[in-house]
């Protein structure tokens, strides 16, 4: 009797005839661009992206059946410590799956192929992670956006965003051979490079400055464009070495894809031209501006395309003219106003996954251009939430002030759409827009990661949303995190060397 063999992505329910057609252009895409290997990567939870190279030949049986990682990969906290203790028994029962460092095993995503242009001959793949039986495991970021998408969609509803990213390039002072390439000073984690800057900042939008960043910001350019990024602008930024690049609003699962895809390719592309990018909020240096992440976002109709923020009917547009400009009915519609209520109801259980380091929290400053309370405002650069548009415009939308641009972005993402939905399912009403986003009378964000991660157990709808099983997860590996910065005796050096040299 022949039995029919079953692929590992048949076992996991990814073997659609959609997955199939998408295998077979990657596979043949690969071999006529005379391919050498590809790049097999999954973002984990701290955003940053991990995974193994293989061989062009082998590439559909990666496809196929996957690749095994070791399991502790997805519970290492920034220094790249693993936080639980896999080798005790009583782990099976915490962390089912988890045991003895064993395999979890990655799945490509054929759509998100991508050819590297700064690399030879090199394609690249974004892959999540699945137990060896064909479950999916439940601590994987992309999935828990996924999971958000699909609440969404069952109301026939999708999130579109646009991408604000502000981040710092210096120069390398030795590219070669730094501080951060000499063995006898190898440590964990390691030394940050010398650097210098590419211009010398307060002079925002100067042209002469973006002369003298263009060398790099050229490289940027270039490289998000090669990847097929939907990069609108780059631009010079307040602080010393600081820039920012704006990306044309996509659906939510693209954005997210786009962010982690642009961090490391930036990052990569730049080194080689002999240059640091660093994605850290705070770089450790005294005369520094913070860097922010601000994601615009709005719902749209599945099937018309049309923006659910919007007000555009002739009806809309009357009703909004009679209504005082801070009340959120003048800009927003129904759908638009109670969702910008759920995202203040949910602020401070929302922060640890919109702000994600210990080094972010140092950017909630009043009179900084970054949120230090639970505000929103009109086109108001100082409020948490920024609504942006009005009565007639097609983009209306809302640009949340409040993440860094380290954030793990499905995390981010997700939590807008669960907090967003419960103001929209309760028919939360927000108060009016604030004049004055530092007044010392409004509910404070928190102040801390350990802080943050606390109220985020404490928001049952986003324990809900999440999963509660994430939830502590996710707290733990935040904790450490959070506890190795207490108790380290030089604070900028545990930042220089956690976060610069990695971010």
């Amino acid at each position: 009797m022949n039995f029919k063999r079953i692929s590992f992505a048949e076992q996991c329910g990814q073997n659609s005839p959609q997955r199939q057609a998408e295998v077979q252009r990657v596979l043949s895409l690969a071999q006529a661009s005379g391919l050498e290997w590809t790049r097999l990567v999954w973002c984990d939870v701290h955003g940053s992206l991990r995974g193994k190279t293989w061989v062009t030949s082998e590439l559909a049986s990666a496809f196929a059946d996957g690749m095994g990682m070791v399991s502790t990969l997805m519970l290492k906290d920034t220094s790249d410590r693993t936080v639980y203790k896999v080798f005790e028994a009583d782990v099976k029962n915490e962390l089912p799956g988890f045991e003895g460092a064993s395999n979890v095993m990655l799945l490509p995503d054929p759509a998100t192929f991508k050819i590297l242009p700064w690399a030879e001959k090199t394609g690249w793949l974004l892959c999540q992670p699945w137990f060896s039986k064909g479950q999916a495991v439940p601590y994987d970021s992309r999935r828990i956006l996924q999971t958000a998408l699909e609440r969404l969609a069952a109301k026939g509803w999708g999130m579109r965003c646009g991408l604000e990213v502000e981040f710092h390039i210096y120069k390398l002072k030795n590219a070669e051979h730094g501080d951060d390439a000499d063995p006898d000073q190898a440590s964990w984690p390691g030394r940050a490079p010398q650097v210098s800057m590419i211009h010398s900042g307060y002079n925002l939008l100067n042209e002469l400055w973006f002369d003298r960043a263009e060398p790099a910001l050229r490289i940027v350019k270039q490289t998000a464009q090669d990847l097929g990024l939907p990069l609108l602008s780059l631009e010079i930024e307040l602080g010393p070495s600081q820039v920012e690049a704006v990306f044309k609003a996509t659906d939510a699962l693209t954005a997210a894809d786009n962010m982690v895809l642009f961090r490391s390719a930036v990052k990569q592309a730049l080194r080689r031209a002999g240059y640091h990018a660093t994605f850290m909020c705070r770089p450790p240096f005294e005369n520094i501006m913070s860097s922010g992440w601000h994601l615009h976002q709005s719902l749209f109709d599945l099937q018309s395309g049309q923006n659910l923020f919007a007000r555009t009917s002739i009806a809309d547009i009357q009703e909004a003219q009679g209504l005082a400009a801070n009340n959120a009915r003048h800009t927003l519609s129904q759908i638009g106003t109670q969702y910008l209520a759920g995202l203040l109801i949910h602020a401070q259980g929302m922060t640890s996954l919109c702000t994600t380091t210990v080094n972010g929290f140092g950017r909630f400053k009043p009179n900084a251009l970054a949120p230090q309370s639970i505000l929103w405002g009109l086109d108001n650069r100082g409020a948490m939430l920024r609504v942006v548009g009005g009565a007639g415009d097609p983009a209306t939308r809302i640009e949340n002030r409040l993440g860094e641009p380290a954030a793990n972005p499905y995390l981010y993402m997700a939590s807008q759409i669960l907090a967003g939905l419960d103001g929209i399912q309760n028919a939360l009403e927000p108060a009016l827009a604030t004049e004055a986003p530092y007044a010392e009378s409004a509910a404070r964000l928190p102040q801390t990661l350990g802080n943050a991660i606390e109220h985020l157990g404490q928001d049952k709808l986003l324990c809900e949303g999440l999963g509660a099983d994430f939830v502590r997860y996710y707290q733990r590996i935040k904790q450490s995190e959070q506890t190795r910065f207490n108790e380290a005796e030089d604070k900028v050096e545990f930042q220089r060397r956690e976060y610069f040299s990695r971010i």
